[in-house]
């Protein structure tokens, strides 16, 4: 996905502030019960339990009339190289413009559940949709 001109229709970039792998879900799902507190990726917290997504998210996720992308931390450096997101983030690309901050870490740190999340989501891309309405995002 490093080339941005195969994706000319916006892209709902979700990327977790975790590596990749099987291996790395496990310790993550090991870490997010013992100390919780010290989770690194609100994201993940929110919109997963134990080993798996969430239900009512990922339901969401597949109503959206826009392409989901989830990442994780490393292939995200390796399709967006230099980024200079803050991770977790949840990302707006559209065209060949390189993503952009829908919720930021400090927005998703702050978010209490995955209902919460879901209308942030949805409000802001909205307010894309809003602000160049040659995008068609939401109906």
């Amino acid at each position: 996905m490093s080339d941005l001109s195969q994706h000319p229709s916006p892209r709902l970039i979700l990327v977790y502030n975790a590596d990749s792998g099987i291996i790395n879900a496990l310790m993550h799902a090991v870490h997010k019960q013992i100390a919780p507190d010290t989770y690194p990726c609100s994201l993940c917290a929110i919109t997963y339990g134990a080993v798996s997504m969430h239900g009512d998210w990922r339901r969401f996720l597949e109503s959206l009339p826009v392409e989901v992308v989830i990442h994780h931390k490393d292939d995200f450096e390796e399709a967006y190289p230099g980024h200079g997101i803050a991770l977790p983030a949840v990302l707006i690309a559209d065209g060949d413009n390189c993503p952009r901050n829908l919720l930021s870490a400090a927005e998703l740190d702050g978010i209490a559940d995955t209902a919460e999340l879901m209308g942030r989501v949805e409000k802001q891309l909205i307010n894309v949709q809003a602000s160049n309405p040659d995008i068609k995002i939401v109906s």
